[in-house]
């Protein structure tokens, strides 16, 4: 099925798909996730534990379509094959978590040394500001892939980085960088990906003004 952005620009699916070969491999000793699980279904399943056991309410933003083409293969069945993104999406994830507005995208990326900007847009940097502005809890979950290494990073550290990219730094996010100002997620059996404790290292910064 084709998606397109708002723009008419056809949509491209950036996620990293696990392969057969990643989905047939036993289970090691170190935690790595569910084997075959994309991020996002890591954290579908880690927000679903958390609302079982009343820690917060997170859940996937919807991504509203205007359907432009449907085929009807059969009169009681309807495949849609063209459609376009309303409007432009801002981030994957939002709830609240105790009293306090949570708002967060999942990236994923391939490279072992840097997390590329192309994985961002404009509009999400926009976002994350204005939620900031009201005192909202932004951050971005970064995986990378190669390495089986998850991080949460403040919002603030990406504008930050973002705005001087505009003005011509660096087009990426070091490993380096992502180390030392975000906070690394081990993967665990309940929930898969525990972001809340990272969450609340998160906010003894901000307390402390770190």
């Amino acid at each position: 099925m084709a998606f397109h952005y708002p723009n008419g620009q056809p949509y491209t699916n950036n996620e990293t798909k696990p392969t057969k070969k990643q989905a047939r491999q036993p289970e090691a000793t170190t935690l790595f996730g569910k084997r075959g699980m994309t991020l996002e279904e890591e954290l579908n399943d880690s927000n679903q534990y958390y609302r079982l056991h009343a820690t917060a309410v997170v859940y996937k933003k919807p991504t509203p379509i205007q359907i432009v083409k449907v085929d009807y293969p059969a009169r009681s069945q309807a495949v849609i094959k063209e459609a376009y993104f309303k409007q432009a999406s801002t981030t994957d994830y939002n709830g609240i978590y105790q009293g306090r507005y949570v708002d967060f995208e999942a990236k994923e990326t391939k490279n072992k040394t840097a997390f590329p900007f192309r994985n961002f847009h404009q509009h999400q940097i926009e976002h994350f500001r204005a939620c900031l502005n009201q005192g909202g809890i932004c951050f971005v979950i970064m995986k990378f892939v190669p390495l089986q290494r998850l991080f949460l990073y403040p919002a603030t550290e990406l504008i930050s980085r973002w705005d001087a990219q505009v003005d011509g730094a660096r087009k990426s996010i070091s490993l380096s960088d992502v180390i030392d100002n975000g906070i690394e997620i081990k993967y665990q059996l309940n929930p898969i990906i525990p972001y809340l404790d990272a969450v609340d290292q998160l906010l003894k910064r901000s307390n402390k003004g770190v």
